[in-house]
């Protein structure tokens, strides 16, 4: 019954798309058009997703926040009064939140903002309930970087991936085009982070062990795959290249060590029909005259002005409906690539208010429910939306000043 319920949405989505394509609303033509440019997109997030699970199910994960959390580490003194057994020790709070702070930067900028929503935000709550640390500040971490940390390559997020097939640009011209308002999108929502739960991280904490991977061989496998896999992912090469070759790998690799491990639930079903019927109905829109209605609300311009515009209409469709579609809805009136920078600080920086803004809000929740970990969704609306009227102005403002005042 729960998976049923799961699936209405975008088992409704995508028929809805494919009702729109039989019945002629949607043209032929503009449907090759899309086509042409979201399969390719629809195989990288499969491949990757495949990757992350892989990886995840050899340890991956849980060797590194494990690793993380033994950095922040001293040793503690053996003694009767504090019951310390040898080689044990306490680590600083703070430090450890500074390492989920990289950690999921780091996952989300080479491997998209649902990676690090899926895989990230449980292994990571685990290790604070482990160590009797309150998880709610680094489950926020993980959501608000997620979303916000999405900005530098176009691997970090769908709606870039979009963009750079609509500029033309390497993944090394799109991070120098994104760069100043990445780098808003991971310092300030930390620093927020950081005013909002300051209190709560002070203090120590003991390191619980992760245990030893179960095959070894699998556990180096995956590793060295990730490894190889981030820069193959800013080389220039179609993104689909790489992350399928390493999705090949691993499936050989765990088929035969491992053939239990593998199963249909851990491709992503659901987002690719959610993904699917948005791209479909989107384009439907924009074939009967949505682009002239937003051209009327998103401005025009290279302004700084008009850039916020853009960016905060973004950010409400996103809240509204979706970052996807609000992005595929507004590509058209961007109409150069700065304004198009602007639109994606406001789909990928926008999306922290309502709990459908992004696929990877919701994945996170999910997460969270199935680790008994509660979210108050008004308090996180109210938390978010502060987050999103400081940062996004700030982003935009980074934009136009990189490049250089236009």
């Amino acid at each position: 019954m729960k998976i049923l319920r799961r699936a209405a949405l975008p088992a409704a989505l995508f028929l809805a798309g494919v009702g729109v394509l039989i019945s002629g609303l949607l043209p032929w033509p503009d449907f090759v058009a899309l086509a042409d440019r979201t399969v390719p997109i629809l195989l990288f997030v499969v491949a990757m997703t495949v990757v992350t699970e892989l990886a995840d199910e050899a340890g991956v994960f849980r060797l590194v926040t494990g690793a993380l959390a033994r950095l922040g580490t001293r040793p503690r003194a053996t003694g009767t009064d504090t019951g310390a057994e040898a080689g044990t020790g306490t680590g600083r709070v703070w430090l450890l939140w500074l390492f989920v702070v990289a950690l999921s930067t780091v996952s989300t900028v080479f491997l998209s903002l649902d990676s690090t929503a899926v895989l990230v935000t449980p292994v990571v709550v685990l290790l604070a309930i482990h160590a009797r640390i309150p998880p709610l500040p680094f489950a926020l971490t993980t959501v608000w970087l997620a979303n916000t940390a999405s900005l530098l390559l176009p691997v970090s997020n769908l709606t870039n991936l979009l963009a750079q097939q609509r500029l033309g640009l390497s993944p090394a011209a799109f991070a120098a085009m994104m760069w100043a308002p990445a780098l808003v999108g991971v310092v300030v929502p930390a620093a927020l982070l950081w005013i909002t739960f300051g209190r709560r991280l002070r203090g120590a904490y003991t390191p619980a062990d992760t245990g030893a991977a179960p095959d070894r061989l699998l556990l180096i496998v995956a590793g060295v795959a990730v490894l190889l896999l981030l820069p193959a992912l800013v080389s220039g090469v179609p993104v689909v290249i790489p992350a399928g070759l390493a999705a090949l790998l691993l499936l050989a690799v765990f088929g035969f060590r491992r053939r239990q491990a593998l199963r249909w639930s851990m491709f992503p079903w659901l987002p690719l029909l959610l993904t699917s019927g948005l791209f479909l109905v989107v384009q439907t829109m924009h074939s009967h005259g949505l682009g002239a209605l937003l051209a009327r609300v998103s401005g025009s311009g290279e302004g700084l002005v008009p850039l916020l515009q853009l960016a905060a209409v973004g950010a409400v469709a996103s809240n509204g409906v979706n970052n996807l579609p609000a992005y595929l809805a507004l590509e058209p009136v961007a109409g150069s690539p700065l304004r198009l920078g602007a639109l994606l600080i406001g789909v990928n920086l926008g999306p922290l208010i309502s709990p459908w803004a992004s696929l990877a809000t919701l994945l996170w929740h999910e997460r969270l429910k199935a680790l008994a970990v509660n979210v108050s969704w008004g308090r996180y609306a109210l938390a978010g939306l502060a987050a999103v009227i400081i940062t996004l102005p700030l982003a935009v403002l980074a934009i136009w000043a990189a490049a250089g005042y236009p």
